[in-house]
């Protein structure tokens, strides 16, 4: 069983110009529209309740926040280090449009330069799964990732959805990672899948 034994915040930044400099390719960036559940999930995952600030209104979050994780392998007892990425969430913000157009310029430039990424997690509210602006998104990533980097595409609020709905949702999805923050429903799953990312080469040795 893998589990997350410390969190804290590392630094904010506006752009990826004023980024944290890493010489490792171990961070995991965590993006989505607003009022998806992110910041949730940031907390979930990593045991701490207060890790990333939910906010009471969308869009208000405009810099690129670091977190240094320490991963416990607790059959063996091993220990892993990485970065969590938190993104500002994207396709709302009460802001004027010069500041909007500067702001998903940082962002974009950011998903497409930043080679210290080896995960991206998209995350989409399972009741809404095919909405343009995600879709947009998912191009983008395909468009910009390496061949080191990985896509997750995860979806929230699981427990939104009836059994008959789930089923639909992973017909059109197979294979898709499910998860609710209230329900505490595919956490465990979902920290797994990132470590093993993270960590394979460990893992072959």
């Amino acid at each position: 069983m893998v589990d997350i034994v410390e969190a804290k915040f590392l630094t904010s930044a506006p752009n990826i110009k004023l980024s944290p400099e890493n010489e490792y390719q171990n961070e995991v960036v965590f993006m989505a529209r607003s009022n998806v559940g992110k910041s949730s999930l940031l907390n979930s995952l990593t045991n701490h309740k207060n890790l990333a600030k939910v906010s009471a209104t969308p869009g208000k979050t405009r810099l690129i926040n670091y977190f240094d994780v320490t991963f416990l392998d607790r059959d063996n007892g091993a220990k892993d280090y990485a970065n969590f990425v938190d993104l500002p969430g994207f396709g709302y913000a009460r802001v004027s449009k010069s500041i909007k157009k500067d702001w998903e310029k940082n962002l974009t430039d950011f998903i497409a330069l930043r080679k210290n990424v080896k995960v991206f997690v998209h995350l989409v509210d399972c009741r809404h799964p095919n909405l343009e602006i995600d879709n947009s998104v998912s191009n983008y990533l395909l468009e910009c990732a390496n061949e080191s980097q990985v896509i997750l595409r995860v979806f929230t609020k699981v427990d939104k959805l009836n059994q008959k709905e789930q089923g639909a949702l992973l017909r059109d999805y197979p294979g898709a990672i499910m998860i609710s923050n209230s329900k505490k429903r595919g956490i465990d799953k979902l920290r797994n899948i990132i470590h093993d990312i993270l960590f394979e080469d460990n893992i072959d040795e």
